[in-house]
């Protein structure tokens, strides 16, 4: 799918929204924070964690850094190169990796590590007939006692979340997201519904990527998809990530990076004016529309 077509895409939901659901959220940037991953956030109990590619971080409340994994794959059985959006859930990780590749992922694995040490504690076995592809993103919903794991890649199997019982690790099923959003970066729970965060915009033209609220069956099996924030506030245009919710302090934290060109969901080269890329977390305030 091209960049024009995903825009198209998104003005599609916007109008689905407009007549179906409105905004569950206003939105309120209240400060932007430099990290050292590109990958995911999540919060629990005045602490924070990043996920790098192949690291992880975890900042304390005034984002001073505690404690890093820099290769927190070496205990895996699988070979893997890539960590995507991370969750916490009662001080444990949760991590889905992989070995990614030219915008192709293999050896899929949901990884729980230590929040504390950062260390790997268990892995869930991974069910390769489920048509997942690619792990982007990985969400806890502790009321249904339910893992989301989302898809990156362009193709039918990524209008799906597929999931996890959280007590065994077993594989429990897929949800169908209706109109299935693209480019999926990274997803969560808040408040009886999910969110994804989808790089459906376009760096080069400096159109904004996008937030979307996934609507829930009574069964779970689909999730009705509308169109929750449009990122127009960021620094600069660049490649949206993982996101998280924190409901002590009523916010919403999405991981943005800019500078680097990305081609096929790997960074190759950068934008005038960079010679790195940046990845900042944004903070909003978030209040019932």
């Amino acid at each position: 799918m091209t960049r024009k077509t995903a825009i198209l895409f998104v003005l599609l939901l916007f109008l689905c929204g407009c007549t179906a659901n409105k905004a569950a959220y206003t939105f309120t940037l209240q400060s932007f924070h430099a990290v050292d991953g590109r990958q995911g956030v999540c919060t629990e109990d005045g602490f924070y964690w990043v996920s790098g590619s192949a690291t992880l971080t975890k900042y304390d409340s005034e984002w001073n850094v505690v404690a890093e994994n820099t290769d927190p794959f070496k205990e895996l059985d699988l070979e893997a190169n890539h960590i995507g959006d991370i969750d916490v859930y009662q001080n444990e990780l949760y991590l889905g990796v992989e070995y990614f590749m030219d915008g192709k992922g293999k050896n899929i694995q949901v990884a729980v590590y230590d929040a504390d040490t950062l260390e790997l504690k268990r892995v869930f076995p991974f069910r390769a007939d489920t048509g997942q592809l690619e792990c982007s993103g990985i969400a806890v919903d502790p009321d249904t006692r339910t893992v989301y794991m989302s898809s990156w890649i362009d193709d039918e199997s990524s209008s799906f979340l597929y999931t996890y019982d959280l007590d065994t690790g077993n594989y429990a099923g897929k949800m169908q997201m209706q109109p299935a959003p693209k480019w999926i970066q990274g997803v969560a729970c808040c408040d009886g519904d999910l969110f994804v965060t989808c790089d459906d915009g376009d760096a080069d033209a400096l159109a904004p990527d996008h937030m979307y609220r996934i609507k829930r069956s009574d069964d779970r099996k689909t999730g009705t998809v509308v169109l929750d924030k449009t990122f127009d506030d960021v620094t600069r245009q660049g490649e949206i990530e993982g996101l998280t919710f924190d409901p002590a302090r009523g916010e919403l934290l999405v991981l943005y990076n800019r500078g680097a060109r990305i081609k096929a969901g790997m960074p190759t080269g950068f934008y005038d004016g960079y010679d790195r890329e940046i990845h900042e977390v944004f903070v909003y305030r978030i209040e019932p529309d």
